[in-house]
């Protein structure tokens, strides 16, 4: 006969965090480009003309074409890098170019939500060899980025895992069904309306700096809406040293587009 007095275990809960825009303050593919385009990875001709897909995309909105069309050109963009090569990249300067974009009150969010003992898992379109350590050294206990096939040591140009949209809903189930998260238990913090199916799937959403569409459905269902506007030092924060990792893909193709429509409109008199 079962004890009356025991009280059978809670189930683990976990807060899903988007990280560019939610806690960065930019993108994080944006943030490598200029690396990578100073050591080849990446030449002005391709991150233009990624810049006008990128833009006509973010523009006009995320459908089921869009989307595919943003993965093929991140494919392409990719396809072929050596992967030692941008691991070595991004070894050498995760902490430049992460350190000064960390939002102050997403850093608190984490903290707190680690101190309630909630997992915390990033979640986010950027190659998962990016996402890793950024999430590592942010306290998270775990994350999910896009994955691109590797074939002799080399991106093949096939994405694996796009981790976006829908797909972000998905590696939330899959992490539920493997860690025993009740998902209407747990939280989600994101400021794109491309992930408004990883709101849905859990009991507390949260809106982060949110785009216009995300904002109009926010005050349509009652879902709170936090302002991020304080970017400190990442390595202040942290703990725990950061991993000798790679890129990978994920939304390089972003990054590129970004930096070489700055540069381009810097240089226009």
């Amino acid at each position: 006969m079962a004890d009356p007095r025991f009280t059978p275990p809670a189930s683990p809960v976990a807060a899903f965090f988007d990280l560019d825009k939610t806690i960065i303050a930019s993108s994080s593919a944006l943030a490598f480009s200029k690396p990578l385009l100073s050591r080849g990875l990446i030449n002005r001709r391709a991150a233009l003309k990624s810049a006008y897909a990128q833009l006509v995309f973010s523009l006009s909105g995320a459908d089921a074409s869009k989307t595919e069309r943003m993965r093929a050109e991140i494919s392409a963009l990719c396809r072929g890098w050596d992967v030692k090569q941008v691991r070595a990249i991004v070894a050498e300067t995760l902490h430049d170019v992460v350190d000064p974009l960390v939002y102050a009150e997403a850093a608190e969010l984490i903290a707190e939500h680690r101190k309630k003992g909630h997992d915390v898992i990033v979640l986010s379109a950027t190659g998962e060899e990016v996402v890793s350590p950024i999430a590592e050294m942010l306290g998270a206990t775990h994350s999910v980025g896009t994955r691109m096939q590797i074939v002799d040591g080399r991106y093949s140009g096939e994405v694996d895992f796009y981790c976006y949209g829908e797909n972000k809903a998905v590696a939330a189930k899959r992490l539920a069904a493997e860690r025993g998260y009740d998902l209407a238990d747990c939280a989600a913090y994101t400021d794109s309306s491309t992930d408004i199916p990883l709101l849905e799937v859990v009991g507390s959403p949260h809106v982060v700096n949110p785009d216009r569409l995300l904002r109009r459905l926010a005050a349509e269902r009652g879902w709170p809406v936090l302002a991020f506007t304080h970017p400190v030092p990442l390595r202040t924060r942290l703990v725990g040293p950061a991993l000798a990792v790679g890129i990978g893909v994920g939304a390089v193709a972003a990054g590129a587009t970004w930096y070489g429509l700055a540069k381009r409109r810097k240089s226009k008199p």
